[in-house]
């Protein structure tokens, strides 16, 4: 292991994150909209929004707003949301357990799908079953995601009654509710992700299959298994990891309008509630995490590469 390469991401991914607040925490500011009016109403005088704003901090320059934040989240502390005044950390806490358990699961039926689809229609190409994997591929692609989380809430739940419309139950409590749930958002966002996928698995493979000592290997007679096992797939897996790495990270910044028609309380939708209050200490504690989150994705998908082929070198 390149413990320099190691460190040198470690600090990458800091300084992204990093990035990633100040650029949030600029767009916040300027929104159109004040938290201190939504919190006063519509009818508050001048003068009792601009005493909120002075006792939130508000009125201070950005630049100072954004280093006394930044302070306060370096010890653990994100704030309290301007609403309900509930600690910021907390509301967290308690949503990121189901934003990754739903991107998991999504994930999970997305590779269920795309993996042997993508590797058939590689191994055969221009087959009946190349074209219908190349056909499933665009309309995944082209179809709106609420759209379809609306369509299975329509016809699986309320005409064939087969799985609960919306809610949550955790998976401690009742691991057969969890999954009678959790299966028709997880679908929504799996199908979209699989259909992505299925175009880069077929690609990567084709390129390897294609591959001169991939021809040598058949030459030598060895058994078609053997050969796309050993010799393509195991070579092909790193385009492949990068796709699915890249998935999960879309994942996570995704799945908002999945976690909005069925009614899943995860980070997405406390973010689009922040958004809609101008709770800014809520969304830019979000916005830490999910980033944090498809950072530390990122990483681990480039320390894999170490583990799928050795020869790799990083300067």
């Amino acid at each position: 292991m390149n413990y320099q390469y190691v460190l040198q991401r470690l600090l990458s991914a800091i300084v992204v994150v990093l990035g990633v607040t100040i650029v949030v925490f600029i767009i916040v500011q300027i929104v159109p909209g004040d938290p201190a009016r939504v919190m006063l109403g519509p009818y508050a005088s001048d003068e009792a929004v601009l005493g909120l704003r002075e006792r939130l901090g508000l009125d201070r320059p950005i630049l100072e707003q954004y280093i006394l934040w930044l302070g306060r989240a370096a010890q653990g502390d994100l704030g309290q949301s301007l609403i309900n005044g509930q600690e910021v950390a907390e509301q967290l806490w308690g949503r990121i357990g189901p934003s990754f358990e739903l991107a998991m699961v999504s994930l999970a039926i997305g590779l269920a799908i795309a993996f042997p689809i993508g590797m058939i229609s590689a191994l055969k190409p221009g087959s009946a079953i190349d074209v219908v994997a190349t056909l499933f591929s665009q309309i995944g692609v082209s179809v709106p995601t609420f759209w379809m989380g609306i369509l299975l809430v329509i016809v699986v739940s309320l005409n064939l009654g087969l799985l609960p419309p919306s809610g949550y139950t955790p998976i401690a409590e009742d691991p057969g509710d969890w999954l009678a749930h959790i299966i028709l958002p997880a679908f929504t966002a799996g199908f979209v992700s699989a259909s992505i996928q299925t175009r880069f698995i077929r690609s990567a493979m084709l390129d390897v299959l294609n591959a001169n000592y991939v021809q040598t290997a058949r030459a030598k007679g060895l058994a078609e298994r053997a050969v796309v096992v050993n010799h393509a797939l195991r070579n092909a897996l790193i385009n492949i990891v990068t796709i699915i790495g890249l998935q999960i990270t879309a994942l996570f910044s995704g799945i908002v309008i999945v976690e909005v028609v069925f009614s899943w309380p995860g980070l997405g939708r406390l973010a689009l509630n922040a958004v809609e209050e101008r709770d800014y200490p809520l969304l830019q504690g979000a916005v830490l995490v999910v980033a944090v989150m498809v950072t530390m994705v990122n990483l681990f998908v480039d320390l894999l590469y170490f583990l799928l082929d050795p020869r790799i070198e990083y300067v």
